[in-house]
């Protein structure tokens, strides 16, 4: 049979997971270090899937692009982008080992992310140099890395003004959400926060009654975004000390190394950064990442 790309369903979650595990345990072996944290506990990975499914259906169900490349009636790669309220992102793009520079991860990644339509494009990319050369020529550009920082959770107190009120889904939430969006990231995203809040634990910030950031915690942990980035340090111990409540073994967030605040309270308090690390990468310099945390795992911004 020829080589076809058809549109992917959310009937296809459990297909195209096994090509990203497929594909990033072959760059894990490649690369020397563990993409996935916990990668070599096997254990770990028959969890995986279950951990990760809600995610793959949230994409499934809100991607702007999402073809699955064919070969002999199997699927040997996908890619998947989102559009958030003028924003592209490709959240996936993986090609089976065997079938990669074949053509089909260009024709792939054509579909899913170079149409027109968006404001800008982004990227969260491996350091793998055959993609990298990929994502340069479609135009978008490292800003930053971003690193894995983990401990055992502790309880830890520091000194704020700061208040944590459960986020609830309400109109006047929502709101409050969209402005520091739009303050930190330049675009909304209602519909990613609306999966966010049944995913993990989310929390408003607070202060003098008015919003100033929020933080998703529990056993998921991020995005964390706050108007000032000085109050990192109170928001992630809240975050620390929350997942430490529910008995959690581990506790970690994804982290762009341009959030000086939050690197130095986080190697301050004993955090391990992971070997493994990825690039935000982008066609235009845009939004204050300085004053955020990425979602785990960071599929997408």
């Amino acid at each position: 049979m020829p080589l076809i790309y058809r549109p992917g369903t959310l009937a296809d979650s459990r297909i195209v997971y096994d090509i990203f595990l497929e594909s990033i345990t072959d760059f894990s072996h490649r690369s020397g270090f563990q993409a996935i944290t916990g990668g070599d506990d096997p254990e770990v990975m028959a969890k995986l899937w279950e951990t990760r499914r809600p995610m793959f259906e949230h994409l499934a169900n809100t991607a702007e692009q999402f073809w699955i490349a064919e070969a002999d009636g199997k699927a040997i790669g996908y890619a998947r982008s989102i559009l958030r309220d003028g924003c592209r992102e490709l959240t996936e793009y993986f090609v089976l080992p065997g079938h990669q520079s074949a053509g089909v991860g260009r024709e792939l990644l054509t579909r899913a992310f170079l149409a027109d339509g968006a404001t800008h494009r982004t990227i969260v990319a491996t350091t793998d140099s055959r993609a990298q050369a990929r994502y340069l020529k479609a135009g978008v550009y490292s800003r930053f890395p971003i690193y894995y920082f983990g401990r055992k959770p502790e309880p830890v107190t520091v000194a704020t003004d700061l208040t944590f009120e459960p986020l609830a889904e309400s109109p006047e939430t929502f709101a409050a959400l969209r402005d520091i969006d739009l303050q930190i990231l330049g675009h909304r995203r209602d519909i990613d926060h609306a999966w966010w809040m049944g995913d993990r634990n989310g929390f408003l910030y607070r202060r003098n009654g008015k919003p100033v950031g929020y933080g998703y915690t529990g056993l998921r942990r991020g995005p964390f975004a706050l108007l000032d980035a000085a109050d990192f340090p109170a928001a992630l111990a809240h975050a620390e000390t929350f997942a430490h409540s529910l008995g959690l073994d581990s506790f970690g967030v994804e982290v762009p190394l341009v959030n000086a605040s939050a690197v130095q309270y986080l190697l301050a308090r004993g955090y391990q950064m992971d070997s493994f690390f990825a690039f935000f990468m982008s066609d235009k310099p845009f939004g204050k990442f300085e004053n955020y945390i990425a979602m785990g795992p960071p599929f997408f911004f």
